[in-house]
C-alpha cells in the first residue's frame, strides 16, 4: 500500500465526520476530489507535451541533424576527411557527408519541386529515421541501377510506385554555345519512405551520392571529384 496504517487513520479521522458535522465532511471530500482532478490533469498534460516534444524533435533531428557543417565559399574538397575529423569529436554521435539541392521533379506528365539529398547506401541505412520507416520496396536496392528513396507524399503527387521512372530537372543548366541546356537525369523508385513529417513526407528524395555529384555539377567540372556541399552531424544529447 502507498500509505500505512497511521496515515490512513489520520485521514479518515479529518474526511469521515461526525453527525454534526457533515457538511464539513462534505466540504472535505470535494477538495480532496478536486485536488486529485487537478494534478491527474497536469500529469497528462504533462506527459503528453513531453511525448509531442520528443516526437517532434526525433522526426526533425532524425532527418535534419542536429549540426550541419556547410562550406561558406564553395563546396569542401577534402570532405572525407573532414568527416572523419568530425566523428573523432567527443559527444559527436555521427556524422555522413551529403549533397543537397532544390530541384523539378516530373514523371508520367506530371511535374513538382523537390529537394533531393545525396547520401551513400551505407550513411542511409544507418539513418534509422528514414531506414524503419520504408512503406514501399526497400532501401537495399538504393544506389543500384539508379534507385532511389522518394517520400511517400512526393510519389503521391507524382503518381509512382516502387519501380517507375522518375526525371530530376535541375534549374542550374548547363552552359553551351546554344545557350543554358537544363540538366536532366533520370532514375529508378527503389523505396518510398514515411517518416511522420509533412515537409520531408512531400518534399524530399534521397539519390546515391556519386550521382548526386554528377547531377550537381561538383564531379566532372571546375571543382575536384571529391567535392560536396554539406555534412550532417548528429551530436550525442
Amino acid at each position: 500500500m502507498v500509505f500505512d496504517a497511521v496515515e490512513r487513520m489520520v485521514a479518515m479521522r479529518y474526511l469521515r465526520a461526525r453527525r454534526k458535522e457533515g457538511f464539513i465532511s462534505v466540504i472535505a471530500w470535494i477538495s480532496l476530489i478536486g485536488i486529485a482532478l487537478g494534478v491527474a490533469t497536469l500529469i497528462i498534460v504533462m506527459a503528453v507535451m513531453n511525448g509531442f516534444r520528443q516526437e517532434l524533435v526525433s522526426n526533425i533531428l532524425g532527418v535534419e541533424g542536429h549540426v550541419t557543417v556547410v562550406g561558406t565559399t564553395a563546396p569542401f574538397d577534402n570532405y572525407e576527411e573532414l568527416t572523419e575529423r568530425l566523428r573523432a569529436i567527443p559527444g559527436v554521435e555521427s556524422a555522413a557527408p551529403q549533397i543537397q539541392a532544390d530541384v523539378m521533379l516530373t514523371a508520367g506528365g506530371t511535374a513538382t519541386g523537390g529537394r533531393i539529398r545525396g547520401m551513400s547506401g551505407e550513411d542511409l541505412r544507418a539513418r534509422a529515421q528514414i531506414a524503419d520507416n520504408i512503406v514501399r520496396g526497400s532501401l537495399e536496392n538504393f544506389g543500384t541501377d539508379d534507385g532511389v528513396a522518394i517520400g511517400r507524399g512526393l510519389a503521391a503527387k507524382l503518381r509512382i510506385r516502387v519501380g517507375d521512372r522518375i526525371t530530376l530537372v535541375s534549374p542550374n543548366g548547363t552552359a553551351t554555345v546554344m545557350g543554358t541546356v537544363p540538366r536532366l537525369k533520370a532514375y529508378r523508385v527503389a523505396a518510398i519512405f514515411e517518416v511522420g513529417n509533412y515537409l520531408f513526407d512531400n518534399s524530399y528524395m534521397y539519390v546515391p551520392l556519386e550521382a548526386a555529384q554528377l547531377f550537381s555539377g561538383c564531379r566532372g567540372g571546375p571543382m575536384r571529384s571529391s567535392s560536396l556541399s554539406t555534412i550532417w552531424t548528429t551530436w550525442i544529447r
